[in-house]
């Protein structure tokens, strides 16, 4: 089973991908007006069964739910909302425990943070 893990945020958007249980953080992509027809090619060409979303509490949880609704609306594959607590708080540990470069750390973290919650679910 394919599944795709989504960090959605304001700016950028976190992807990871696991492959018969092997979880590879993706490329973040930028959160703008393609965002879901990117989503939809990325399941389609890694053959996705199912996405999750991390999503928190506050005032981005109303937005996140907007996007997944949006997202629902415009794909067969179910999608399934997973509590997000400290899951960058979780990548920010791994990023410097791999000891990369600082200057990749916004184009890094969010798709760490996929991938976090990506292994919460995994089963």
């Amino acid at each position: 089973m394919n599944l795709l893990s989504i960090d959605y945020g304001s700016k950028r958007v976190g992807l990871a991908l696991s492959v018969k249980g092997i979880i590879s953080p993706l490329k973040t992509i930028p959160n703008d007006k393609s965002l879901i027809s990117v989503i939809k090619a990325l399941s389609h060409q890694h053959r996705v069964n199912r996405i999750y979303i991390g999503i928190s509490e506050g005032k981005f949880a109303d937005a996140t739910k907007l996007f997944v609704s949006q997202l629902k609306n415009s794909t067969p594959i179910p999608i399934i909302t997973v509590e997000e607590a400290v899951s960058t708080i979780e990548a920010d540990e791994i990023f410097k425990n791999n000891r990369s470069k600082q200057k990749n750390y916004k184009k890094r973290i969010d798709s760490i943070a996929a991938a976090v919650i990506l292994s919460r679910v995994q089963v």
